[in-house]
């Protein structure tokens, strides 16, 4: 059965688990985690306000462990009459830079369309592995379901404010065309953290290069951005102070900002805000 208390937050997956039920604010209700890293942190990003703290957990990946523990989830989650939003790859780092990334996807999807079918397939991403040809190809596929949906993460309209908020080795501009690239292909969702870094708010030449970025997204988007998510920091993180909440009024203006640039275009683009 699932266990209530295991869904207030993340702290499970560095345990070494695999599937974590969480209750999300974007999700807004039970989402069931998928965990391809759960003997360590592996992602492409160092976000400083990344909630994952160090650990070594001696735990591996195996498709025979995620297939029981996403069905006791998924049955725990029926016995108690809750709605599954969806089952989402997140994790303990990038999810498309897994050597289980495809088999697992496929699994979740099969047992999806057997217990879960109202659910969503959720690939939460930093775009670092869209360089790679099959994942490109196998990201734009799955974009293709009209059960799944990519949240792709987008911190960032400058190179300045991309080291501060990403610290990704890959550099900016590559980075950002071969975003350019995928949206022109398919849909996605943006997700955008708005944090302080070392006190700093980001710049107005920042907000404004974020603002022209999500608007090229938006409209040369074969199928159109879906929506963009605005979200604060709300979880602690290793690094903390470095990473601080900026207040609620600040959010709310990007959001306004951003509805209004695209309601200027004629673009119909849900801007949600996640305080």
């Amino acid at each position: 059965m699932l266990n209530i208390a295991s869904v207030t937050n993340h702290r499970e997956r560095e345990k070494g688990v695999v599937v974590y039920p969480v209750y999300s604010r974007r999700s807004a209700g039970l989402s069931i985690g998928i965990n391809l890293f759960p003997e360590k942190k592996s992602c492409a990003f160092d976000c400083p306000y990344c909630e994952v703290f160090p650990f070594s957990s001696g735990a591996g990946f195996s498709f025979k462990q995620m297939e029981e523990d996403l069905r006791a989830a998924v049955s725990g989650a029926h016995e108690q009459n809750i709605p599954i939003k969806d089952i989402c790859f997140s994790g303990n780092g990038e999810p498309t830079l897994s050597a289980y990334f495809r088999g697992a996807f496929n699994l979740a999807e099969k047992i999806r369309l057997r217990e879960a079918l109202c659910a969503q397939l959720v690939v939460i991403t930093n775009g670092t592995g869209l360089l790679q040809p099959e994942i490109f190809s196998f990201l734009k596929e799955t974009a293709e379901n009209p059960a799944a949906d990519i949240w792709l993460k987008l911190d960032a309209g400058t190179p300045y404010w991309y080291l501060k908020m990403n610290r990704c080795a890959l550099p900016f501009d590559r980075h950002i065309e071969k975003i350019k690239e995928f949206t022109s292909l398919s849909a996605v969702t943006i997700q955008t953290m708005l944090c302080a870094i070392n006190g700093e708010t980001p710049p107005q030449e920042e907000k404004k290069a974020w603002e022209e970025l999500a608007l090229l997204l938006a409209a040369n988007a074969k199928r159109g951005i879906r929506k963009v998510q605005l979200y604060g920091k709300a979880r602690s993180a290793p690094e903390d102070p470095l990473a601080s909440r900026l207040p609620d009024d600040y959010l709310e203006e990007r959001a306004f900002s951003l509805r209004n640039i695209f309601s200027q275009n004629s673009l119909q683009v849900p801007v949600e805000v996640f305080i």
